[in-house]
């Protein structure tokens, strides 16, 4: 089973769950953090970073001595990633999706792919929790390619939990998808139901089942809760606005560890994904 835990945006409790949810389940389990501009699943785990792999892209570069500047290049790239003005192109790499296309089309061949650094994949292990979270460099604007390389960390029938990027942006679909189920975390305020609503609808057009965890419960309204019936959307666990929660956390505790009676909840939620799961239900 592959979980991916989301959200609308950023500061909703998304990690908090990710890491309670693993810490939880008891038996092996990898954690992956696929908020590579800002990982911090590891801020709640002890353990020390050990294996680190170093992730590029191909980049091209270009032969002046065989460029006749003809354009082709340019023509074909999607992001002007490369441009041609009648003379050797000029090559933006932080525009650079590195899909090669540019090297195929050019007819003199003056074309090479280099590699260019984003960041890193590094490895933690903390009791039954193996920990794969990817740092993007700073200055790299490129998420997409370095989250695709932390998830071929995933293993046919391992279970996975991926903490997915805030938003409904390129890098987030790139987490959440072939995920088997997604926990969406949202707060009980307009906000929130705004945000969340963005993230519904970008999870139905993937085709993922949904679930909702709702957290620090008891500072808005019920409208959150209204939205997620009338979608059809259960919601899988109510997290309420515990002040003894926010010091926990500011301490990098875990909650399940610092508060045992949330403990259970965590263990009904990891339940009721699973049975999600297997019904396909929020579709």
């Amino acid at each position: 089973m592959i979980l991916a835990v989301a959200s609308g945006k950023g500061g909703t409790g998304k990690t908090t769950v990710a890491v309670n949810l693993a810490r939880v389940v008891g038996s092996p389990i990898l954690l992956v953090d696929c908020d590579v501009e800002e990982p911090n699943a590891h801020l709640f785990l002890e353990g020390e970073f050990g294996e680190e792999e170093v992730v590029g892209i191909p980049i091209p570069e270009v032969d002046k001595s065989l460029c006749d500047g003809c354009g082709e290049c340019g023509r074909f790239c999607e992001y002007r990633a490369i441009v041609s003005f009648g003379e050797a192109p000029l090559v933006f790499p932080e525009l650079c999706h590195g899909c090669g296309g540019c090297a195929l089309v050019c007819p003199k061949r003056a074309i090479r792919e280099v590699e260019r650094r984003i960041g890193v994949v590094r490895t933690m292990r903390a009791g039954p929790v193996t920990l794969i979270q990817g740092v993007l460099d700073v200055g790299s604007p490129m998420a997409p390619p370095l989250i695709r390389a932390v998830k071929t960390s995933l293993r046919n029938g391992e279970p996975a939990i991926l903490d997915a990027p805030p938003g409904t942006s390129c890098p987030v679909v790139a987490a959440v998808r072939d995920a088997d189920s997604v926990l969406l975390v949202a707060e009980p305020t307009p906000f929130g139901l705004h945000d969340l609503a963005l993230a519904v609808e970008m999870m139905r057009e993937t085709g993922v089942p949904l679930g909702v965890v709702i957290n620090r419960c008891g500072i808005g309204d019920d409208r959150v809760h209204a939205f997620c019936a009338r979608e059809g959307i259960p919601v899988l666990l109510e997290i309420p606005d515990d002040r003894r929660i926010a010091e926990a956390y500011s301490r990098g505790r875990l909650i399940v560890d610092a508060l045992p009676e949330y403990r259970r909840l965590f263990e009904v939620l990891a339940e009721k994904t699973l049975r999600s799961v297997r019904e396909g239900v929020g579709e």
